[in-house]
């Protein structure tokens, strides 16, 4: 009884509003729409919308209908868009979603040698999903997610493609650079710097300070790596990053890393894919590619 177009109506109607503007977007008249949903309200014996004012409303049978619109129009759309790649001889699009702030300058030693190799690939990174890519990976928003903290769901796989330490970052003048490893309780007068992530996400404080009921002086948030870590130089604070980032910016910058604790905080990069796309020609030879690169 539920087709597509039905979907795609209710969709409509929840986006626009009023049904004039929801059939002007889908290039049909009123009464044809109208019609179609009625005929659907028969055969399902309910109401799907109702009237308020030049206004709709949708029923709780409509909103039901929406969500399985919101959740499988994209997929026509995403399928539809491989198709006609296929049909005009393109090879395909790789949508990359980055949740893993500081992994673009390992992402662009990703990408180089791969658009060599194929030149009919177009690649696009969404940086509007660095802080909260799954549900972009899950509508089809996105082909792959960069992230450090998988969330395994059994429509996903996230496959793992190189180790890192998470480590302490501060100053080559702090009194802690003398140290080979960091206590919790020793950055209780400490400015913290991080990503604009939520706390409970940062291994900082899920790994390290929280389990020993300690915490920082102050916790400011930062978006560009390069002015976290000159604040850091500046020995306006410390931060926490993954070690073989710091380790390229210490090079040019006066600043040092450190062990969280004896164990430290082992951490893992993971390309989170859709299940059965990771065989995907040029998708599974990116995730190659990535996991040859640490």
């Amino acid at each position: 009884m539920l087709e597509r177009f039905h979907l795609e109506v209710l969709a409509a109607i929840k986006e626009q509003g009023t049904l004039t503007q929801a059939a002007e977007s889908l290039n049909l008249s009123q009464s044809a729409l109208s019609h179609s949903i009625k005929k659907l309200e028969g055969q399902l014996k309910t109401p799907v919308w109702q009237k308020e004012g030049r206004s709709l409303r949708l029923t709780n049978a409509g909103e039901q209908i929406l969500t399985l619109a919101n959740r499988v129009l994209p997929q026509f759309k995403h399928t539809e868009h491989l198709l006609r790649q296929i049909a005009t001889g393109e090879m395909g699009s790789l949508r990359i979603g980055m949740e893993c702030h500081p992994c673009y300058q390992w992402l662009l030693k990703v990408i180089e040698p791969y658009l060599e190799k194929w030149p009919n690939v177009d690649i696009d990174v969404k940086q509007e999903f660095q802080f909260g890519g799954l549900g972009a990976l899950h509508s089809f928003e996105i082909d792959i997610l960069v992230t450090p903290d998988p969330l395994y769901k059994p429509s996903l796989s996230f496959i793992p493609v190189f180790d890192y330490e998470h480590r302490l970052v501060v100053a080559s003048s702090h009194p802690l650079a003398a140290q080979a490893a960091v206590l919790p309780e020793q950055l209780a007068g400490e400015v913290l710097f991080t990503y604009p992530v939520e706390p409970e996400r940062l291994d900082i404080f899920s790994q390290f300070l929280n389990p020993a009921k300690c915490t920082v002086k102050r916790h400011k948030t930062i978006e560009t790596t390069e002015i976290m870590l000159q604040m850091v130089a500046a020995g306006r604070g410390v931060s926490a990053l993954p070690g073989w980032l710091v380790d390229e910016f210490a090079q040019k910058m006066p600043i040092k890393s450190l062990r969280f604790g004896e164990q430290g905080i082992n951490k893992q990069i993971f390309l989170g894919v859709r299940k059965g796309e990771e065989h995907i020609s040029y998708l599974s030879d990116f995730i190659t590619q990535a996991q040859g690169i640490a």
